[in-house]
């Protein structure tokens, strides 16, 4: 199959494109800088796996959660070239890729997959490798990074890792990000489940409505932090 992917919802840009067994891939900045490089970088990668726009089965991104910017950039750019190429787009959750990139660097199967939702909060999802697949097994949850709970026998996953090295059970865990790679990996098996949607329906997933917290309210999350 031939698929395009890319990933904007962390602070790293990955881009990729399989045509069979054959793969290409790219990182670069992420964050603002996505919507100038993405497209361009996209273009050079099909360019280099010989492959025009038109001759894909769908084009793959990673839907969130994640930053808003990101997802608003992925999501804008998956539409504009599902259009113009008449080809459907993917959309596959980012935690999903985060815990494949688990699975493919560690061999974890059981994973507690986790990103940076700023703010002083994590988005988390527990996920479970049967059968070739992942299963979610339970809703994407927002929560601080203390209120997280990791299952016995499961592996935490993610960025968040790294952000809240000491406010995380079962840290150090994998320190992993939703990768282009990891998305082409799932494309295959959603494809053939009839995920694939006609382009205007790019839609990011959002968990949380609100993009920043008011000095009120981190003045008064750090005081009950420091209080005995």
């Amino acid at each position: 199959m031939k698929f395009l992917a890319f990933d904007t919802s962390t602070e790293q840009l990955s881009m990729a494109v399989c045509h069979g067994p054959a793969t290409w891939h790219e990182q670069a900045a992420g964050g603002a800088q996505s919507s100038a490089t993405l497209i361009p970088g996209l273009l050079a990668l099909l360019a280099r796996a010989g492959l025009r726009l038109q001759e894909l089965d769908a084009i793959v991104f990673g839907s969130g959660p994640g930053s808003f910017t990101g997802l608003r950039t992925a999501c804008s750019v998956a539409q504009g070239l599902a259009l113009g190429a008449g080809v459907p787009v993917l959309p596959l959750p980012t935690l999903l890729a985060v815990a494949e990139e688990a699975r493919t660097q560690h061999g974890a199967t059981r994973v507690l997959a986790t990103l940076d939702a700023r703010m002083d909060e994590v988005y988390s999802m527990p996920c479970e490798w049967n059968d070739g697949c992942w299963t979610a097994l339970a809703d994407i949850r927002l929560q601080a990074p203390e209120s997280l709970q990791l299952p016995d026998g499961f592996v935490l996953a993610g960025n968040a890792v790294a952000a809240y090295p000491d406010r995380l059970p079962g840290a150090p865990g994998c320190r992993v990000l939703p990768q282009a790679q990891a998305l082409l990996r799932l494309a295959p098996a959603a494809f053939a489940a009839g995920q694939a949607l006609p382009p205007d329906q790019a839609l990011p997933l959002y968990i949380r409505d609100k993009v920043a917290k008011t000095t009120e309210e981190r003045d008064a999350e750090k005081a009950a932090r420091l209080s005995p």
